[in-house]
């Protein structure tokens, strides 16, 4: 009998560069890492390769005035709203730099008392006990007065203050106001752009049907190259992460080739059917900071066909706890490994199945990509992963 099930394995590369051979540098690596680890390749095996090296490889920048000039190009009016950005350094700055270098004057709508992944705008505490409940409109005078010393607790920074000061040095006039109705910008200008992720197209729609004169989401902005800049056609700036102080790496574009391509490679040295996917962001909260993970559009924008649905399983406890309640040790083992082999190839609905995770397989496998591989120096961008489809009954 097999003791072990599904087993994950952060795999180390070069540090990859702009037109590196990413499918050739997967490969090896992989072989690298089976040759020094001594385990044997499988159908079904997982190989992930974060959405990072991927950008990088392809060489998909865009510089901080490539996005004032697509700005300048759709909203001539130079004046703007800004409608829920994410509070974020790393994910946000860039962009509003960008904005602001083309713009003269941007009034700023944020949600409190947090942005749609969690980070917080203001102590909820003092929201209880101010005159303010959820359905206010804050104006800046007022957040100022009553929330304005609020400081991250993770990074120490007032974000409000720090988007101010990028906007600021840009000769670029800001005004914040704190609602959790978009249609408030409305009162401010027409001419909007929607900056929230995943409730993108609902907000964009809201907006139109109110009355915007001109209205386009993040996901629209570089979604074309500008001078031959790098693009997105479907996530425009949505997913892309500073770079430098005037460049910032997009989600990547071209990935159905990549895995495709890996998986095509790894059949041919091994002889096994590999599932290949691209990921980013893992989809979990963190319970401690209220941070919802996923700033990227998607978990995996780009995955092989073997990884497309959602999981069918049976809770064994569930079975265990009822239908084999009498029943112990290998007798009960025996009884729930052939209840699983006989389990319907769906089961939607069924009490089976009662408990667990009713998540797509990318998004399962993105956030244990993530959580392995990590964000930081590990310096393994690429995820092995044996055994994820395995259940019981396998020996």
């Amino acid at each position: 009998m097999r003791n072990v099930g599904t087993v994950i394995r952060g795999i180390r590369t070069p540090i990859i560069k702009e037109n590196d051979d990413l499918v050739g540098i997967v490969v090896n690596s992989l072989m690298d890492a089976q040759r020094s680890e001594n385990f044997k390749f499988k159908d079904r095996d997982i190989v992930a390769i974060t959405e990072a090296v991927v950008g990088i490889s392809e060489g998909n920048y865009v510089t901080v005035d490539d996005i004032a000039r697509d700005i300048e190009k759709k909203f001539p009016s130079k004046n703007i709203g800004l409608v829920y950005p994410i509070l974020s350094r790393n994910r946000f700055s860039m962009i509003l730099k960008g904005i602001a270098r083309g713009m003269d004057k941007i009034t700023m709508l944020l949600s409190f008392p947090a942005d749609e992944v969690g980070n917080g705008i203001l102590d909820e505490d003092t929201l209880d006990k101010s005159k303010y409940d959820l359905s206010s409109v804050i104006s800046e005078r007022e957040y100022n007065e009553i929330f304005g010393d609020f400081l991250h607790p993770f990074t120490g920074i007032n974000m409000v203050e720090f988007y101010r000061e990028i906007i600021n040095k840009e000769n670029c006039e800001v005004e914040f106001v704190f609602a959790n109705d978009p249609k408030v910008i409305l009162n401010y200008t027409k001419d909007v752009l929607s900056c929230d992720i995943h409730t993108r197209l609902r907000t964009k729609k809201i907006l139109q049907d109110a009355g915007a004169s001109t209205i386009y989401g993040l996901y629209e902005i570089m979604s074309k190259p500008i001078n031959g800049s790098g693009f997105n056609p479907k996530y425009g700036l949505l997913g892309s992460n500073k770079s430098t102080e005037e460049k910032l790496k997009l989600f990547p574009k071209n990935g159905d080739k990549l895995v495709s391509d890996i998986q095509k490679r790894l059949k041919d040295i091994t002889g096994k059917t590999i599932e290949v996917m691209v990921y980013g962001d893992g989809a979990f909260k963190d319970p401690v900071g209220h941070i919802w993970e996923l700033a990227d559009p998607v978990v995996s924008p780009f995955y092989t066909s073997g990884l497309e649905g959602t999981p069918n399983e049976i809770k064994l406890k569930y079975i265990s706890d009822n239908k084999f309640a009498n029943l112990r040790g290998d007798e009960l083992k025996e009884a729930i490994k052939e209840e699983i082999r006989k389990k319907d190839s769906n089961l939607k609905g069924n009490m089976l199945s009662q408990g667990t995770t009713p998540r797509r397989l990318t998004d399962l496998i993105g956030s244990l990509c993530d959580l392995t591989s990590g964000s930081g120096d590990k310096g393994t961008p690429v995820v092995f992963i044996q055994g994820y489809f395995d259940n019981l009954s396998n020996d």
